[in-house]
């Protein structure tokens, strides 16, 4: 899996970051992803993030 934070959508609110910091960190006022693959354990985290994004700006690819 990958993931992606559109960067025109993201308000910065932090919650994928909070949910999964193993994939997702702050970069200014935006989020990014910090890997490149998602790690096994780390998947099911990083989809709530991507579901629970209020803006949607989180895409995931399989």
């Amino acid at each position: 899996m990958k993931a992606k934070v559109d960067p025109d959508l993201c308000i910065g609110c932090g919650l994928c970051v909070t949910t999964c910091p193993e994939v997702y960190k702050m970069e200014g006022d935006k989020a990014i992803v910090h890997v490149s693959i998602i790690p096994k354990a780390a998947e099911e985290n990083c989809q709530k993030a991507c579901d629970e994004c209020p803006v949607t700006a989180i895409i995931i690819t399989k």
